[in-house]
């Protein structure tokens, strides 16, 4: 069984994806900037309503059951 080397371009480390660097550098550019965008506020408003809706139900189901 023979192994293959990735060829890389002159001043490029090798990361291990042999032909899809590209793919994968873009990837991370794209992953990156992803984690940099902001939560929506009304994402965070409708997070904030469905925790309080479960925390209600909860407790109702507490008084029920007579905890």
């Amino acid at each position: 069984m023979t192994q293959r080397r990735a060829r890389t371009q002159p001043g490029q480390a090798d990361d291990g994806l042999g032909p899809n660097s590209d793919i994968g550098s873009r990837l991370r550019a794209l992953y990156g900037a992803v984690q940099e965008e902001g939560v929506p506020d009304q994402l965070l408003d409708l997070l904030e309503r469905l925790d309080n809706a479960e925390k209600a139900q909860q407790a109702g189901t507490n008084k029920r059951n007579g905890e």
